[in-house]
C-alpha cells in the first residue's frame, strides 16, 4: 500500500515543477508582449517625428520659394517703374520738341529772308520783289517764334504733372523694395526658429511635445537663404557682386523691357517733299509748318528720339547695354532737321529737345519749355543692407557656379527631437514603471537591466528651393529673380558630410559620426 502512495507523491511533485515553468513562460511572454507594444509605439513615434521633420523642412522651403517668387514679381514691378519713367521722359521730350521745331522753322525763314535780302540788293536799283519777300519772310519767322513760345507755355503747363508722376514712380520703387525686405526678414526669422509666422502649428498638429528647430540648424537655413540674394551677408558661397554690377542688371532689364515707341521714335522712310512726318506728332501741329507760310513746301529730313536709363544724359543715344551703366539717370532725347522752300530761298535748321532726371535735379532743353527740377535716385542707389527705408534697390539672385552648392539655390534643413517614453505607466502601461526598465537576477551570471522604451528620438530632413520655368526647355533657364518660377521639394542629402554638418550643428556628434561612416544609408 505504501508504494502507490509514494508514486502519487512523486507525480504531484512533478506537477508543481510544471507550474513553475509555466509561470516563468508567462512572465517571459508578458515581457515579449510589453516589448512588442513598446517597439510598435517607438516605431509609430519615430515615423511621426520623421514625417513632422519632413513637413517642417518642406514648409520652410515653401516659405522661401514664395519669398523668392515675391521678389521676382516685385523686381518686375520695379523694372516696370523704370520703363514708365522712360516713357514719361519720352512724352515730355515729344511735347518739348514742338517749340524747338517751331523755332527751327523760324530760323529757316530768317535764312530765307537773308537770301531774299541779298537778292534785293544784288540789283540796281534794288529788286522790289525780293525786298518784299525778305520782309514777309521776317514776318513769317516772327509768327513761328510766337507759335514756339505758345508750345513752350503748354509744355510748362504739363511739367508739374510730369514731376508728380516721377515722384510717385520713384516712391513706388522705394515701397516695393521695402516690401521685399519685410518679406525677407519675416522669412528669415521663420527658417531660423521653425515656429514664426504659423510654423509652430505644425508641431502642435503633427508631433505634440517635439522640440522646435535646433538653433544652429536654423542658422544654417538663414545663411542659405541670405546666400540666394546678392548683396546680403553670406558665408560659404561666392562673394557679393559690386553695387555697380547689381545696378547694371536692373538697368539692362529696364531698357530691354521698353516698348518700341519710347525706345526708338523714328520718322517713317519713303515719301517725297512734304510727305514724311513723325508719326507720333499730331497732324494739326505738322500742318502749321505749311499753313503759316501759306506757300512753298517743307520737309522733315530726319527725326529720331529715344528714352532710356543711362549713366548720364550724354549716353542717351548710346547702347542700352554697356559697361559702367549704373542707371544713375533717366534721359530722353528727340531731335531732327526741317527744311523750308519758299519763294526764292531755302532754309534748313536742326532742332533738339532733351530732358533728364538724376540725383542733382536733372535738366532740360529748351529751357523755355520747362520749369523746375526732377529728382531720380538712380537704380540700386544704395547697398541692400542700407536700403530698407529709402533708395532704389531690388533683389538680385546670387548664382553659384558649383554643383555642390546646387548652383546657389537655397537648401533648407530640419532637425527635431521628441521624448518617446511617456514616463507614466498609467498612460503607457507597457513601460511597466516610470523608469521603463526591468531589473532581474540570473543565478551565477549576475543581475541584468532591460530598458523597455527608448528615451528620446530624433529626425533630420532636407528640402531644396529650386527654379524651374514651365514649358519645353524650362530646365535650361538659369535661376533668377525676375521670373516667379521658384518651387520647393524634399531632397536627399548629397553625402554624409552634408548630413554630418547639420547633425553637428544640432549638437548630435554621435549621429554626425555615424552619418559620415561609409556605406551608411542616409
Amino acid at each position: 500500500m505504501r508504494l502507490p502512495v509514494l508514486l502519487r507523491l512523486r507525480q504531484r511533485a512533478r506537477r508543481g515543477q510544471a507550474m513553475v515553468l509555466s509561470a516563468l513562460c508567462f512572465l517571459i511572454l508578458a515581457l515579449m508582449v510589453t516589448l512588442s507594444f513598446n517597439l510598435s509605439h517607438a516605431l509609430r513615434q519615430k515615423m511621426s517625428l520623421q514625417q513632422h521633420s519632413d513637413a517642417m523642412a518642406y514648409s520652410m522651403a515653401v516659405l522661401e520659394a514664395r519669398a523668392l517668387n515675391y521678389y521676382a514679381v516685385g523686381n518686375r514691378a520695379i523694372a516696370g517703374s523704370y520703363v514708365a519713367m522712360n516713357s514719361l521722359h519720352a512724352y515730355m521730350t515729344a511735347i518739348s520738341v514742338t517749340g524747338a521745331m517751331m523755332r527751327a522753322a523760324r530760323n529757316n525763314f530768317y535764312q530765307i529772308a537773308l537770301m531774299e535780302l541779298i537778292e534785293c540788293f544784288a540789283c540796281y536799283p534794288p529788286c522790289v520783289e525780293h525786298c518784299e519777300h525778305a520782309a514777309e519772310a521776317v514776318q513769317i519767322a516772327g509768327e513761328f517764334s510766337d507759335e514756339g513760345s505758345e508750345y513752350d507755355k503748354q509744355s510748362r503747363g504739363v511739367e508739374p504733372t510730369f514731376r508728380t508722376a516721377m515722384e510717385g514712380l520713384d516712391l513706388m520703387v522705394d515701397n516695393l523694395h521695402i516690401a521685399q525686405r519685410e518679406v525677407h526678414d519675416k522669412t528669415l526669422q521663420s527658417v531660423k526658429d521653425g515656429r514664426s509666422n504659423g510654423l509652430d502649428q505644425l508641431t502642435e498638429y503633427n508631433a505634440p511635445g517635439a522640440t522646435y528647430l535646433a538653433q544652429d540648424v536654423g542658422g544654417i537655413n538663414a545663411n542659405e537663404f541670405n546666400c540666394a540674394v546678392d548683396g546680403m551677408e553670406c558665408q560659404g558661397s561666392v562673394a557679393s557682386s559690386a553695387t555697380e554690377a547689381r545696378a547694371r542688371v536692373m538697368t539692362e532689364v529696364a531698357n530691354a523691357s521698353r516698348s518700341g515707341w519710347p525706345a526708338t521714335r523714328a520718322m517713317p522712310s519713303g515719301g517725297g517733299m512734304g510727305v514724311q512726318i513723325p508719326a507720333h506728332l499730331h497732324s494739326d501741329f505738322m500742318q502749321k509748318f505749311q499753313d503759316i507760310p501759306d506757300d512753298g513746301n517743307y520737309q522733315v529730313l530726319r527725326h529720331v528720339g529715344t528714352a532710356k536709363t543711362v549713366q548720364d544724359k550724354g549716353s542717351v543715344n548710346g547702347p542700352g547695354k554697356q559697361g559702367g551703366n549704373e542707371g544713375l539717370t533717366i534721359a530722353a532725347s528727340e531731335e531732327g532737321a526741317i527744311t523750308h522752300q519758299w519763294k526764292h530761298g531755302v532754309g534748313i535748321s536742326t532742332y533738339k529737345a532733351e530732358i533728364w532726371s538724376d540725383e542733382n535735379g536733372g535738366g532740360h532743353t529748351p529751357d523755355d519749355a520747362h520749369d523746375g527740377e526732377h529728382q531720380f535716385e538712380g537704380v540700386n542707389a544704395r547697398a541692400l543692407t542700407a536700403c530698407s527705408q529709402s533708395g532704389n534697390c531690388f533683389m538680385k539672385f546670387r548664382a553659384n557656379p558649383s554643383e555642390a552648392r546646387d548652383w546657389g539655390q537655397p537648401r533648407v534643413y530640419s532637425y527635431v527631437t521628441r521624448r518617446f517614453r511617456g514616463g507614466n505607466p498609467n498612460q503607457t502601461p507597457w513601460e511597466l514603471n516610470s523608469s521603463a526598465t526591468v531589473s532581474f537576477e540570473h543565478g551565477e551570471q549576475g543581475t541584468g537591466r532591460l530598458t523597455l522604451a527608448a528615451d528620446e528620438g530624433m529626425a533630420v530632413s532636407k528640402a531644396l528651393v529650386y527654379y524651374h520655368r514651365f514649358g519645353e526647355g524650362g530646365w535650361q533657364e538659369a535661376p533668377n529673380l525676375f521670373a516667379p518660377y521658384w518651387r520647393a521639394k524634399l531632397h536627399p542629402f548629397r553625402d554624409g558630410d552634408e548630413a554630418g554638418r547639420v547633425l553637428e550643428a544640432a549638437g548630435n556628434s554621435d549621429a554626425a559620426e555615424l552619418a559620415r561612416t561609409p556605406g551608411v544609408s542616409l
